[in-house]
């Protein structure tokens, strides 16, 4: 009788033209979405998630900038991605899912600033301690590394750089397609001039704390010419460190639960440097000498 039943109520809702989604996806679908406020509109707009642990004695924030053609849903919905940003919410930081302006703007001068109105309108919203921290994915290093330059509109504390691009021009360079994306979020026919290059900057800023991961295995983002590279030119000694592991680019295990374990560890020490209170930046980093 219940399979008769079962069957009837089948065929009703084929003929309804009814959609039965499965419990379970839409419990994953919610799960994922719980919690993230939206932060701007549009093309503009960025997540925000805020451990309960703030509601006392506030919290830093962490802002987190997606790699190429992706948005700050994308990151939301993955589990590799989730494993990194549910470690730091465990941890009492607050989480900014950055649009950095769009699905690849490459680190611009013009998404910089916009960024900058992002996070005073994120930062409004719950109890920030006055200390923010960066991480860029791929692509999303250019901004998380500009954005603790001197210059950006924020002091950032220290970097952590997933299979980044960290030098805007290597980038624009490698490929066609990426050189016409650079031209459009720059707004040139041309390669960005030196001054917009992240790596250029620091060449010219100094040290900066910096927890670099990245492989030579890697064919996306030369890890030699990028995140190592800047890790041996610009980290400052006893903070972060750098993480080579093996496989391709934004292979699964730059998601496990050892990376986010560094990334949690590096954001610690750094806010035991720069305690709640402590006047941001306090790092001797490019920022501690002024914007």
């Amino acid at each position: 009788m219940n399979r008769v039943l079962m069957l009837l109520l089948c065929l009703l809702s084929v003929t309804a033209g009814a959609l039965i989604v499965p419990p379970a996806a839409t419990d994953a679908a919610a799960t994922a979405r719980r919690g993230w406020v939206p932060v701007g509109a549009g093309r503009a707009a960025s997540l925000l998630r805020v451990p309960p642990s703030c509601s006392g004695a506030g919290c830093g924030l962490v802002v987190v900038s997606h790699p190429r053609g992706q948005t700050p849903e994308h990151l939301r919905a993955s589990p590799q991605a989730s494993v990194l940003t549910d470690a730091l919410l465990r941890a009492g930081f607050a989480v900014l899912l950055s649009s950095d302006g769009g699905p690849s703007t490459w680190g611009s001068p013009a998404d910089l600033t916009a960024l900058g109105v992002t996070h005073a309108t994120a930062t409004r919203q719950f109890m920030w301690n006055g200390h923010t921290y960066a991480l860029g994915l791929s692509m999303g290093g250019l901004m998380a590394l500009r954005s603790a330059l001197p210059g950006a509109p924020y002091p950032v504390e220290g970097v952590a750089l997933i299979d980044a691009w960290v030098d805007v021009d290597l980038a624009y360079r490698s490929a066609a397609s990426r050189r016409q994306e650079i031209e459009e979020a720059y707004n040139r026919v041309s390669a960005p001039e030196a001054d917009l290059n992240p790596r250029w900057l620091v060449a010219h800023a100094g040290t900066l704390p910096l927890l670099v991961v990245g492989s030579r295995d890697d064919r996306t983002v030369p890890f030699g010419l990028n995140g190592e590279a800047l890790y041996s030119q610009a980290a400052l000694p006893g903070l972060g460190g750098l993480m080579q592991l093996s496989g391709p680019h934004l292979g699964g295990n730059r998601f496990t639960p050892g990376v986010a374990e560094r990334l949690v560890t590096f954001y610690r020490a750094l806010a035991a440097v720069c305690p709640a209170g402590a006047p941001a930046p306090c790092t001797a980093g490019p920022g501690a000498r002024g914007r």
